[in-house]
């Protein structure tokens, strides 16, 4: 996945929001209506997320070190791990608080009536606006891949994040302009609380998908069915390996493949043979999966009948798919 367009992505993200952010803090205030204050505070913590993938991706960059050999790929899980925290207790604990409290003691909009509703539409505008940055963004690399599966498969964190807060902005947007509107119309409170509920609950379930897709990156999930097989391919086909053994993949970043595999070779070949055989199957695997920056190969003989429990070929990399 393209690192410029996750950070253009999140980039546009962050311009509307912490604009929309600025009106719906002034709506609420002019207004009282919790719902504008619970979205004020939703795009707040949305432009600090998305400063958060910003901070992973910079940090994400930088070169290993002998204390950290494999890189600093996994910086980007760790800080959109962060953002689904922050998106569960800034955002969607406080709304659910909120709505709790207008609920209890609902009172109407009595001033400044429609300003709420004139920002709401104006920033169900912008989010539209920024998702479609995000969906341009995606539509590049997912190919044909459902919206579920890519937000499921995806090994890049910034662009499902995006497009999942980007969704959850405008159906909130959609709930607070239900809550407000309806307040307006009966004159009961108790519609800006149940809207504000609704924007709670939306928030909280965002947050809790977002941390089990980052916590299985985190783990550490090995490489996609496509790459799986592009390796196994390149392997079979190295002149001087006679099959796969076994193989292990396990993806250190977005775009930082491992790759570990038991090759075997024709047990009459020396040294150098078995030599100049995994220096053309590490080849043929960076011409492969130019992610796979790491190699490890263990040329092998192959035995009849492999041991108890034994792998076989590929099947590492089936697991890897959510």
């Amino acid at each position: 996945m393209s690192a410029e367009g996750s950070t253009k992505a999140v980039v546009v993200a962050l311009t509307a929001n912490l604009g929309i952010a600025a009106t719906k803090f002034a709506a609420a205030g002019l207004t009282g209506s919790s719902a504008m204050l619970a979205e004020a505070i939703h795009s707040v913590a949305d432009s600090g997320n998305q400063v958060l993938l910003l901070v992973g991706g910079k940090r994400a960059r930088r070169e290993a070190t002998p204390e950290h050999p494999f890189g600093y790929g996994r910086e980007r899980y760790i800080y959109a791990f962060i953002v689904s925290i922050v998106l569960f207790t800034v955002g969607g604990l406080f709304a659910l608080y909120e709505a709790w409290h207008k609920i209890s003691a609902p009172h109407p909009i009595t001033e400044w009536r429609w300003v709420p509703v004139v920002i709401l539409v104006v920033a169900i505008i912008l989010e539209s606006l920024a998702m479609r940055t995000a969906i341009k963004e995606s539509n590049a690399v997912r190919g044909d891949t459902g919206w579920f599966t890519f937000i499921r498969r995806s090994k890049s964190p910034e662009l499902p994040v995006i497009l999942l807060e980007d969704a959850g902005a405008l159906v909130g947007l959609v709930f607070a302009l239900m809550g407000v509107g309806l307040t307006l119309i009966t004159g009961d409170g108790i519609w800006d609380g149940l809207g504000t509920a609704a924007i709670g609950l939306l928030l909280v379930v965002i947050a809790a998908v977002l941390g089990v897709e980052m916590k299985s990156l985190l783990l550490g999930e090995s490489a996609t069915r496509e790459h799986v097989r592009s390796i196994e391919r390149a392997l079979a086909d190295t002149e001087g390996v006679e099959g796969v053994i076994h193989l292990r993949t396990m993806h250190l970043g977005p775009e930082e493949l491992l790759v570990a595999a038991k090759i075997a070779v024709d047990a009459t070949d020396d040294a150098r043979e078995v030599a100049r055989t995994v220096d053309s199957a590490e080849g043929r695997v960076r011409t492969a999966v130019p992610i796979a920056c790491m190699i490890y190969l263990e040329p092998d003989i192959m035995r009849r009948e492999q041991p108890t429990g034994a792998p076989t070929p590929g099947a590492e990399g089936q697991g890897a798919e959510r």
